[in-house]
């Protein structure tokens, strides 16, 4: 019997506003993560294991920061003659050409190509969480049950939850009620931004909803379809209990760089069976020199470490010089901290220069650094502040 044909739909197109500075001038998806990867490489890696080669990410937002890391799909087994990996920018020539406003929107501008592809499943996923899931799995899971959506759920905590689309699901399975970022969640269980769409009735349903919302648009996938689908008994759910991270906010991000420290992280990134694999290979090794202290912490290629660093990430080209102290930090490629700076509590953009004795974070709130600026010498950036103020002219 013949697999059925998959498609999956990475939706990449966000401008990622939850995360400030660190995506003024690259799309959510290609914001580093634990050193050495980008966040859309998790999908990406999943959309292998799971044996899925026809893979099509859709761009809007800084595409060129996602194009150049995404390349041919080699990493990840897409370069291929037929199917692999293919881009989807915004277009014109039609009327559903231009910006896309929205998740739901997206997919209903996409419809046609879609419908031509006529695909037995269609995998609907985002590129801002960190996890490992087996997508055909889900696929299995979806056609047997007859449903024309199902929801990939997981359970949250309950001061996060109105950030999500929130579910109630029922004994059979069958999601009974779907809310999206409500004030007030009715429960802890969460949609984890991965869909499978029966393709033929969600895209009907789609051209259906379009003529009903009119110049007020689709929206994303929660504003319109998933309660649709939802109120009409044909949306299930399939309960997802591995880790999963959201990390669309900088405390979220910075969070989940901390579970990566642990003694057991939550999940290898280097396992055998299910590597995440990512564009690299380009860096050196990490080197500590004679003055250099490390604790708990993540060096990628390319870093150089003459201070003390604690409880931090650091990415490929990192220089940390003698004197100089990186605590609970998250430091992205090509960041210097100079002799005698300080840097706590903080997560440092690409290629930004912490000048000798300054002092960047504290105790409190998360520290932002914004992408290649430069921190005078001597200067006190406050814990929980953005540098550059993004309001200031």
């Amino acid at each position: 019997m013949a697999l059925p044909r998959v498609l999956v739909l990475v939706l990449a197109g966000g401008k990622g506003n939850r995360l400030e500075l660190l995506t003024e001038t690259r799309a959510k998806p290609a914001v580093p993560f634990a050193g050495v990867y980008r966040l859309i490489d998790f999908p990406l890696s999943n959309c292998q294991h799971s044996g899925i080669a026809d893979v099509w990410v859709s761009v809007q937002y800084q595409p060129q920061s996602v194009s150049e890391h995404l390349a041919n799909g080699r990493p990840w087994d897409l370069d291929r003659t037929t199917g692999g990996l293919m881009m989807l920018p915004p277009f014109q020539g039609n009327e559903r050409g231009g910006w896309t406003e929205g998740t739901a929107d997206g997919l209903w501008r996409q419809a046609e190509l879609v419908r031509g592809f006529d695909p037995d499943a269609l995998v609907v996923v985002s590129s801002d969480a960190v996890y490992k899931l087996d997508y055909r799995e889900v696929v299995d899971a979806h056609l047997g049950s007859g449903a024309e959506v199902t929801m990939v759920t997981t359970e949250v905590a309950a001061d996060d939850a109105a950030r999500y689309g929130i579910v109630r699901v029922g004994d059979d399975g069958r999601v009974a009620d779907y809310a999206y970022k409500p004030d007030e969640p009715a429960t802890t269980t969460a949609t984890n931004e991965v869909f499978v769409f029966s393709p033929r009735p969600t895209l009907d349903r789609l051209e259906a909803l379009a003529d009903e919302v009119g110049d007020d648009g689709l929206e994303d996938l929660g504003s319109h379809l998933l309660p649709a689908q939802t109120g009409d008994g044909a949306a299930r759910a399939f309960r997802f209990d591995g880790y999963w991270r959201d990390v669309g906010t900088v405390t979220s991000y910075w969070e989940a760089h901390q579970d990566f420290l642990a003694e057991e992280p939550p999940l290898d990134l280097d396992e055998h069976a299910w590597p995440v694999h990512t564009r690299g290979g380009r860096h050196s090794a990490a080197r500590v020199l004679d003055d250099g202290r490390i604790e708990n912490s993540l060096l990628s290629g390319g870093t150089r470490v003459s201070g003390d660093v604690r409880g931090s990430v650091l990415s490929p080209g990192v220089i940390v010089e003698a004197g100089a102290t990186v605590v609970d930090s998250v430091l992205l490629p090509g960041v210097r901290v100079r002799a005698g700076a300080t840097v706590t509590r903080a997560v440092i953009d690409d290629r930004v220069d912490v000048g000798g004795g300054a002092s960047v974070g504290g105790d409190g709130d998360i520290t932002l650094v914004g992408r290649g600026v430069r921190v005078e010498d001597g200067a006190e950036i406050a814990a929980g502040a953005r540098f550059p103020d993004p309001e200031s002219d």
